[in-house]
């Protein structure tokens, strides 16, 4: 049995389970059983390579809790495989022993660096892991699926498990909002790929919202096709100290922790499980900064109260999208960093904090591309149409100016291959279509000097529309900064007005002040409204240059079947029906009043 029909039989043994309700739940079941064997399979390769260093490897697990000493399958006297524990007993083993341990598992004091980190990563993946099932026969059948598929002494296993792993976190876009976590295998790699961490510079990679870890594990991949015959030992072991993840949800964190095991990651220390959002604002510090950021960050959810309420005023916001993208450019990012994000196009075309963000990102960072993705890459977990942004941080120079590190932004608009109206889960965006994106791409150090605009790819001159609309906003500007003076100098005159009759006693006295008082007020209030009208002149003009979410000028106009598309385009034009029709009647009406004028004109003298 191959391993793709492997981990189906399994999810169709789980489904007889009473205890086990639901796709999250069967994948939560099956993922810490899925750790336990492939870290019990990492152990053996483990201590292997301590006996050929004449060492001794010391696992973190009590030797009752190792996968092989009350999981694995044993051959009797007549060479008949059976379990270890009976079907009786082992789910009271796994509920009142394993979990128990494993939540608590207390770290042996002459551990090494390298152990004691083991023993973090396991207390942290069974935090708030369960055991679903109920049925102790089930429970084994579970185990006998898992023996006979994952060997890594067989090669084509190992080479296949990836694969099996990757459908396992595809079936996650039909376990209700677990969804949220996968990112289609053709974007993380493409994404790492345009991204280029390099291997020899020691650039450190971050997801901060690293899901099942599929942009991570990408970032490995690259990592890996640096090494040749000439690296040496350290650029292997390097790897593992480059990677780093955080991951707010068990299930993603227990998911992405086996996966950065199947992918060679020895210790996955560095997938830490913690609200990225929940950090305060002033408790990232220089060194949590990284040379390139790779990420998805969940779009379109809302923090809790209080989360990120101590973010700078004008960034303040409870989106998580939004968030994510205020942390990347002001803490996360170092100077001449990269970063590689997927955005929905509500980030584009939003005004408000998003235009506030955007302004941000532009004046901060290089945006050198937008790569704009048709519907259906995200299906069925959403159908929003998604971005990915590609930019690197610019030097900061604190003298006083405003610099804007964007001038240029280049659009590539990816479209659906031959015969496609959209995508699905069964026909997915695959890295091969990519294949002509990469070819237009060059290279940033020369500006992209290779870039051509075709029907597909356009530019845009951010500088040019930035300082127009400064120029046309500057004199509303001037004005309301002028007007709010005045306002100011007014209220000023109040203030002393109420100044002079602290203390009088004399009515008339008092009263002259008051009235005086009274008939600056609206002066000043008057004043202030007119600054207000001003300031929003101007901003009409400014902040619409922030809206990124722009038509391809060079392509066809494609034929769309979205309903909300074809039903405005039918208010349009039932518009313009409507205008026609108006024009003509009176068009009509003057061509006939004047006939009707000169038939009365002939017929009056015969009155």
């Amino acid at each position: 049995m191959n391993l793709s029909s492997t981990i189906k039989s399994i999810q169709d043994i789980m489904r007889k389970d009473d205890g086990v309700d639901g796709d999250a739940q069967r994948l939560g079941q099956l993922t810490w059983m899925l750790f336990l064997k492939v870290f019990d399979q990492r152990e053996q390769e483990w201590e292997d390579d301590a006996k050929a260093e004449g060492k001794k490897y010391k696992s973190p697990l009590p030797d009752n809790l190792r996968w092989r000493n009350w999981a694995a399958y044993i051959t009797d006297a007549d060479g008949k495989k059976k379990p270890q524990i009976a079907a009786s007993e082992i789910i009271g083993f796994v509920n009142n022993q394993l979990f128990p341990l494993l939540k608590d598992l207390s770290i042996a004091g002459n551990a090494d660096a390298k152990s004691r980190a083991r023993y973090q990563v396991i207390r942290s993946v069974f935090e708030d892991a369960n055991n679903y099932m109920k049925s102790g026969t089930q429970l084994l059948a579970v185990i006998e699926k898992l023996e006979e598929a994952i060997n890594f002494d067989d090669f084509t296993v190992r080479a296949n498990l990836g694969d099996v792993y990757e459908q396992l976190l595809n079936d996650l876009r039909g376990a209700g909002n677990a969804g949220e976590f996968y990112t289609p295998r053709a974007i993380t790699q493409f994404m790492a790929d345009r991204l280029n961490p390099s291997l020899a510079q020691r650039e450190t990679v971050m997801d901060p919202a690293c899901g099942t870890g599929g942009f991570l594990t990408a970032a490995i991949d690259h990592f890996r096709h640096q090494i040749t015959g000439k690296s040496g030992t350290a650029d292997q072991g390097a790897i593992e100290e480059l990677i780093r993840g955080i991951e707010k949800k068990q299930l993603p964190h227990l998911l992405c922790t086996t996966n950065m095991l199947l992918h060679g990651i020895d210790v996955p220390s560095q997938i830490k499980r913690k609200n990225t959002l929940g950090v305060g604002w002033n408790e990232w510090r220089v060194h949590d900064k990284v040379d390139c950021i790779i990420t998805n960050p969940p779009f379109g959810g809302y923090e809790d109260d209080g989360v990120g309420s101590d973010y700078p005023a004008d960034l303040r916001t409870r989106e998580t999208a939004d968030m994510f993208m205020a942390l990347i450019v002001k803490k996360l990012l170092k100077e001449e960093g990269r970063a590689a994000v997927v955005l929905p196009d509500g980030f584009l075309f939003g005004d408000g904090i998003k235009g506030t963000l955007k302004r941000m990102l532009l004046r901060d960072c290089h945006l050198h591309t937008i790569v704009r993705l048709p519907k259906g890459v995200f299906a069925p977990y959403t159908t929003i149409k998604t971005n990915l942004l590609f930019f690197t941080k610019g030097e900061q120079v604190d003298d006083g100016t405003e610099r804007f590190h964007t001038d240029t932004i280049w659009f590539y608009e990816h479209p659906y291959p031959p015969g496609y109206k959209s995508y699905s889960k069964t026909k997915p965006i695959r890295f091969e279509e990519f294949k002509p994106l990469q070819d237009w791409w060059g290279i940033e150090a020369n500006g992209f000097a290779e870039r051509e605009e075709n029907e597909r790819a356009w530019k845009v001159d951010f500088k040019a529309k930035r300082e127009q609309a400064e120029a046309a906003a500057q004199p509303h500007w001037t004005r309301a900064e002028a007007l709010n003076n005045q306002a100011s100098a007014v209220e000023g005159q109040m203030r002393a007005l109420r100044e002079s009759i602290k203390g009088v006693t004399d009515p008339q006295q008092r009263k002259a002040a008051e009235d005086d008082i009274e008939t600056l007020r609206p002066q000043a209030e008057g004043l202030r409204l007119q600054a207000r009208d001003a300031e929003a002149a101007g901003d009409r003009i400014y902040w619409p240059i922030y809206n990124l979410d722009l038509k391809n000028p060079n392509g066809p106009d494609e034929e769309t079947h979205d309903p909300d598309v074809l039903l405005e385009k039918y208010k349009v034009l039932l518009g313009q029906i409507q205008e026609t029709e108006n024009s003509l009647k009176t068009e009509l009406a003057g061509a006939l009043a004047h006939h009707f004028n000169a038939e009365g004109d002939a017929e009056e003298p015969q009155a």
